[in-house]
């Protein structure tokens, strides 16, 4: 039987969401990968279990990640149920639609009828009454931005999710749907997009700036770059890596001169602080309040442990960061 530690809350640091009240842990753990059905789930629990104890509150979810789709979404029922029954409260738990989900026209994109299935379908496999925070997981210009905003306005309004956020929004998107569940007394609190050293999207498109002005927080998902910001791409690509067991998202023509000669100029500035280059990276990230949290991946207990331990690091000073960009050849970063 798991019994959390009582030195949970001793070390994590919270950051406010944006102008909400929710506040949420530095470090956020992500199931896009390692929680579906084909991976193993006492490893899963020893995760979850970890993260927990460490003061990682919240869990973050999509209604297809597996795989297979949906099965991240029943591990986290299993988990709950085993684990965490009397721990709710204590849980932020948040899932998305709008990617492809199920066969047909109504398993995709923004409609009502998609947004509000999706959801009843992973409460279902999660067991519960309620997410925490339930978003929309991407930008669809076939159906009219007051449709889905409407749908989110349902969500909240059964009591099927407490907040909404939105994902892999730009900036004047952003700005829109905030206007409209502003009128609509929605509790629109976060943006999740992909953020880290190498990928500066929402910089460029103006999701960022946009988040500070509509007083929304950010939390940023593949923060490691998919692992390239790890110890991990040192010596070249490792047999074991993403890249060459699943391509679809890191791909072997990405890993380029120009970016190794960069992770390995980073690698040495972070050993001269005295952290890891994953810790390096996530310190990155949060280095201004724009940034709620990080979302991180993990394939074993260690991971977790390893990066939670930015709670307790001195942040990145205007110098440090100055020489940070001074050792990446622009042409590296998107």
């Amino acid at each position: 039987m798991y019994i959390p530690s009582d030195k949970r809350y001793d070390t994590m640091k919270y950051r406010r969401c944006g102008k909400s009240g929710l506040l949420l842990p530095m470090v956020s753990l992500g199931f896009w990968h390692n929680f579906g059905s084909v991976d193993n789930y006492e490893n899963m629990r020893r995760m979850c279990q970890t993260a927990f104890d460490l003061g990682i509150t919240h869990f973050d979810l999509a209604n297809n990640y597996g795989p297979e789709y949906g099965s991240a979404e029943i591990s986290l029922g299993r988990l709950l149920k085993q684990d965490f029954s009397t721990l709710r409260d204590e849980l932020i738990i948040s899932t998305k639609a709008g990617y492809d989900m199920w066969p047909g026209p109504y398993g995709d994109h923004g409609s009502r009828k998609y947004l509000i299935a999706s959801l009843d379908q992973s409460l279902k496999r999660m067991g519960l009454e309620y997410v925490d925070i339930f978003y929309h997981h991407r930008m669809d210009p076939d159906t009219p931005l007051e449709e889905t905003a409407l749908a989110l306005s349902q969500i909240v309004t059964s009591g099927k999710a407490l907040y909404v956020g939105i994902s892999n929004y730009d900036g004047p998107t952003m700005k829109e749907m905030a206007g409209l569940l502003k009128e609509l007394h929605v509790p629109f609190i976060i943006n999740q997009n992909r953020y880290s050293i190498f990928d500066r999207t929402i910089e460029k498109n103006g999701l960022k700036t946009a988040a500070r002005e509509e007083e929304k927080g950010i939390i940023a998902f593949s923060p490691l770059a998919q692992g390239l910001l790890t110890d991990k791409y040192l010596n070249g690509i490792p047999e074991d890596s993403r890249i060459k067991r699943d391509g679809r998202f890191l791909k072997e023509k990405d890993v380029t001169k120009e970016k190794l000669e960069a992770i390995g100029k980073l690698n040495e500035f972070a050993k001269n602080r005295g952290i890891t280059l994953a810790e390096l990276a996530l310190l990155w990230v949060l280095k201004d309040s724009d940034v709620t949290s990080v979302l991180i991946g993990a394939s074993r207990p260690e991971q977790i442990a390893d990066n939670v331990k930015i709670a307790e690091t001195e942040p990145l000073s205007k110098e440090e960061i100055l020489e940070i960009e001074g050792l990446i050849n622009p042409a590296v970063i998107v």
